[in-house]
């Protein structure tokens, strides 16, 4: 029988652990890390590349800042084109063995001919199409591991921003290449025609000269054309 005690007791709620069960180094399936995952409390941060766990360190402020002339610039680009959307830090459903979070994102949406998609519980599935990282102690990580697993699940472009160097690495990771930066600075984003970065603002966190390098690469007939060209992918409703 109750008793007024026992209608005082609060309801059971599960309890998120800092970091049940997963540690750099496991091996294991997406499936099994993804529940694994989910019961874990921010910040804690975690991924899975190639079937291997990589738990990450808190971020540094090197890394933090590399975060904002890049999101920005991916904001603006979404801005001024249609069926394009960027995003940070979202859990990616790449593949069987992978399940990473990658720094930034940018993909063209499913409905406009996008080659990723989303899961009925709110994650991305698939590879983006353009992929971000700042790469300050994962840099490792970033440059060898993480590379290899976008390039095997279909990322067709990637980019590395190396804090220490002061340098962006780019690969075209659907023709297998590296491209170096051009004499002018300038890295003009292949998948995504018009989304240009100038490399030497970018590290000097230039928003201005970023602004008005990009809005030169938005006014190229390229930008026009493949702005035309989702618009057209999108089936009549």
């Amino acid at each position: 029988m109750s008793t007024a005690r026992d209608s005082n007791i609060a309801p059971f709620v599960p309890v998120k652990f800092a970091s049940p069960e997963l540690y750099s180094g496991d091996r294991m399936l997406r499936e099994d890390f993804h529940v694994r995952y989910s019961r874990t409390a921010d910040p804690f941060r975690a991924e899975l590349i190639g079937g291997t766990v990589y738990v990450s360190p808190p971020s540094r402020a090197l890394h933090a800042l590399g975060f904002t002339p890049l999101l920005t610039l991916c904001g603006l680009y979404e801005s001024r084109t249609p069926g394009v959307e960027s995003g940070a830090e979202a859990t990616i459903q790449l593949g069987p063995d992978s399940e990473p979070q990658p720094d930034i994102f940018v993909r063209i949406r499913p409905e406009y001919g996008g080659q990723s998609g989303n899961s009925s519980d709110g994650y991305i599935t698939g590879a983006p199409e353009l992929l971000i990282e700042i790469a300050h102690s994962s840099r490792s990580i970033d440059l060898h591991a993480k590379r290899d697993d976008y390039q095997r699940y279909g990322v067709h472009e990637y980019l590395v921003d190396c804090v220490e160097e002061r340098r962006i690495r780019w690969f075209d990771l659907a023709a297998n290449t590296t491209i170096d930066t051009p004499g002018d600075g300038i890295l003009r984003v292949r998948k995504f025609p018009g989304l240009w970065i100038d490399e030497s603002a970018f590290f000097a966190r230039d928003f201005g000269r970023l602004i008005a390098v990009l809005e030169q690469g938005l006014a190229t007939v390229e930008h026009t054309a493949f702005a035309k060209q989702l618009v057209a992918s999108v089936p009549p409703a």
